[in-house]
């Protein structure tokens, strides 16, 4: 397992730390069931302060659970902005396809 942290680590451009961190706060969350982090960092074409998207595989999620997880996230203090979305309710067909190809598992 360390191995995969270490290689997500790399790929994704962030510390461990701030994985575990992120995995921690979803793992409390029952209606998570999986979280795909995408766009620059999927791609590995992150910059230093390159923000993290993030989406929810979480149909079911009231929007209050979201938006505890949002606060959640925000009260982590990591120094990259958390852009958080549910998948089922991305109405762009590009960014799914884009989501679909290159996004990461993280949860």
């Amino acid at each position: 397992m360390a191995s995969e942290v270490t290689s997500l680590n790399d790929q994704l451009g962030l510390p461990a730390s701030a994985l575990d961190a992120i995995q921690s706060v979803l793992a409390i969350h029952e209606s998570v069931n999986g979280a795909i982090v995408y766009g620059s960092r999927a791609k590995g074409t992150y910059r230093k302060g390159s923000d993290i998207d993030l989406t929810l595989i979480a149909p079911d999620m009231p929007w209050s659970e979201f938006l505890t997880i949002e606060r959640q996230l925000d009260d982590l203090l990591l120094p990259w902005r958390i852009d958080l979305s549910l998948y089922h309710q991305i109405d762009q067909p590009d960014l799914k396809t884009h989501i679909d190809r290159v996004g990461i598992r993280l949860v």
